[in-house]
Parts: structure tokens; sequence; C-alpha cells
């Protein structure tokens, strides 16, 4: 599934700098990225935030975290030092509170079976001020509509930053109004 899930026709679709530019993604950031996968933007992320930045990859699925660390193995990967892999829910992440500039879910928000929870512990380890972005795309099978995501974010505590993209082809970016 992670070879599916990471491949290029995806980023063509989905495209990493898009993504990065509309989320909000400045050098020297300390990002968490939730649902990590096996890395299929992992990478881009942590070149745009820097040496200085940091990226924490987090998955429940301990397998996927397998394929990200193998990927990061590879020669066209090995000048990347800045990615934690966090092996963890996102219901009780390990992280101290107001750590992260920036959270991100690319084809994931969907998935997570107590969003209220996740948001939460999302606004827990966010900096007020920081970020929060959510990336959909039609093709996944749980995909949300634009309004849907929105309310679940906002009643969840975050505000309405920012609506890139297309309707079947999204990036929605919240502001932690300081809730934590």
């Amino acid at each position: 599934m992670g070879r599916i899930l990471d491949s290029n026709y995806r980023r063509r679709i989905q495209k990493p700098a898009n993504i990065i530019k509309w989320s909000g993604v400045k050098e020297g950031m300390y990002i968490l990225e939730v649902g990590c996968g096996s890395g299929a933007f992992t990478t881009f992320f942590a070149r745009a935030t820097g040496k200085s930045g940091r990226i924490f990859a987090l998955d429940i699925q301990k397998n996927m975290l397998v394929q990200l660390e193998r990927k990061l193995r590879k020669s066209e990967n090995r000048d990347i030092g800045n990615i934690e892999i966090v092996h963890s829910d996102a219901h009780n992440m390990p992280f101290k509170d107001n750590f992260f500039d920036l959270a991100y879910m690319i084809s994931v928000f969907q998935e997570i079976p107590d969003k209220v929870k996740t948001l939460s512990e999302i606004i827990r380890v966010l900096k007020t001020g920081g970020l929060l972005s959510i990336s959909e795309f039609i093709t996944d099978p749980d995909f949300p509509f634009r309004k849907t995501t929105i309310k679940q974010s906002c009643s969840g505590g975050f505000k309405l930053d920012g609506i890139f993209g297309k309707p079947w082809n999204y990036t929605i970016r919240f502001r932690n109004g300081g809730n934590n």
C-alpha cells in the first residue's frame, strides 16, 4: 500500500511544492507530520524547512515507518538529517506542549477515528498561533468536502486561515488560537 501512496503519479496531482507553500512552511520550523505513512511528502517538507528545522514524522503503523526508514537510507535522501520518526497514535503524542510551529496531514484527517481528541492533542503540541494544514484529494475513498474539514477543525478549536486549491484537491490552513 505504501508504494501506491508514495508514487510520482500522486505527487503530480498533489504537488508537494503547492502543499508546502499553502501550508505556510518556513525555514527553521519544527513541523509535525500526522500520519506520515511511508513518507510520500516527508522529504519534501524536510528540505523546505532546511537544516535548522525539524520534521517529526508520526504514524501508528509500524510497517509504514519501516518503509520511511528505508526511503531515508536511499542515496537521494542521504542529505536529509532533520527527520525524526515517531511511532505513536495521534490521540496521545509524546511531545511537550507548545512545541511545534506547524502540523500537517495529507489524506489522513478522515482516517482518524477520534478527530476531537486528535485536534485537541494537536492544539496542545502547537505553539499559540501555530498552523495546522489539512490536504485532501478526491481519489481517497474517505474524501471529505472542504466545508466538512473546516467545520470539524473549527469546532475542534482552530481558526480558519486559508483555503487553497480546488474543491477536489485542496489544502486548508488553520491557526491555533491559543486554547492550549
